[in-house]
């Protein structure tokens, strides 16, 4: 059996910048891509989540995602790339992995279907087929009934484990008492992973190895100490920090991510505002909000 390397720490899922055309859907900003890539790494994260919910995959043609993928292999550095590639439709899953495979990718995050509402042994199933397509990379599992329709339970993702290549799950139901039952029934060489930056702190008090960022797209150093003195059992510490960048994780969901993501990292002077429809970009109170909140961190629009 392959043994595939932990994936843990501070990981972050990064947007996809892109640029307000006129009358036209927003075009890719590769050139803002790469800066916020750098600007990430240079926050000393341990890995890059690319093209997930937070990078507005679902509204990528393939070739974007290929451009994607290139540039963000191009500015990892050291980093791990994890690279989404799950859909709701097993074949699509299966040749995005292929494709982000040939591209450099070291992960997968692979999704539970949406929309389709699989039985779990079509969950099982649809992740086995990624498995078998590229056995040589490892498998992040992705839970977040709130954009999916499905939960996928302690009992579902027991029956994930038995695939070797399924290595971690990033769990974003928000239910603290099922990432605590991950936590305590988490197989040797599995990863529990927070996928809200709100719950990191709880979640790897109870056996999480990490977290996937949103917030660490605009405060990567501040979010990796976060997650270093969590894991670290610096735990006063750890609080100290939670407690100061919890309004602005709050505050980057108060429209559907990652509209206020975009708003602030316009803020920030990173990339623009602008997303795809059907999302729209974030309104003025939003903004303002973001604004007041990041304006301690030494953050505005440059």
């Amino acid at each position: 059996m392959k043994t595939f390397e932990q994936i843990a720490g501070l990981g972050v899922a990064v947007a996809t910048p892109f640029i307000s055309s006129v009358g036209g859907t927003p075009e890719l900003d590769l050139p803002g891509f790469r800066r916020l890539v750098r600007h990430i790494r240079d926050g000393a994260a341990d890995f890059l989540v690319a093209l997930g919910s937070t990078g507005e995959a679902a509204t990528l043609t393939p070739e974007e995602r290929d451009a994607v993928i290139r540039a963000a292999r191009e500015e990892c550095g050291s980093m791990l790339l994890v690279v989404g590639t799950g859909t709701n439709a097993t074949a699509s899953s299966v040749d995005f992995s292929l494709r982000a495979a040939a591209l450099g990718a070291d992960a997968f995050l692979v999704v539970v279907p949406y929309y389709n509402k699989p039985q779990p042994s079509g969950i099982e199933a649809h992740f086995r087929a990624v498995a078998d397509a590229a056995p040589e990379l490892p498998i992040v599992a992705y839970n977040v009934p709130g954009r999916t329709g499905i939960n996928l339970t302690p009992r579902d993702l027991a029956r994930l484990w038995t695939i070797p290549q399924v290595v971690a799950v990033k769990e974003s139901s928000g239910n603290l008492a099922q990432i605590g039952e991950i936590a305590r029934t988490l197989p040797e060489g599995k990863t529990l992973l927070s996928g809200d930056d709100a719950l990191a702190l709880p979640a790897i008090a109870v056996g999480a190895r990490g977290l996937v960022s949103v917030i660490g797209n605009v405060l990567p150093a501040e979010t990796k100490a976060l997650v270093d003195a969590a894991m670290a059992g610096r735990m006063d510490e750890a609080r100290r920090l939670h407690y100061r960048l919890l309004p602005l994780m709050d505050a980057l969901f108060l429209e559907t991510n990652p509209a206020p993501l975009k708003a602030a990292l316009e803020l920030a002077g990173i990339a623009s505002g602008a997303v795809r429809l059907p999302l729209v970009a974030a309104g003025e109170t939003t903004r303002a909000r973001l604004a007041e909140l990041l304006a301690p961190f030494g953050v505005g629009k440059r």
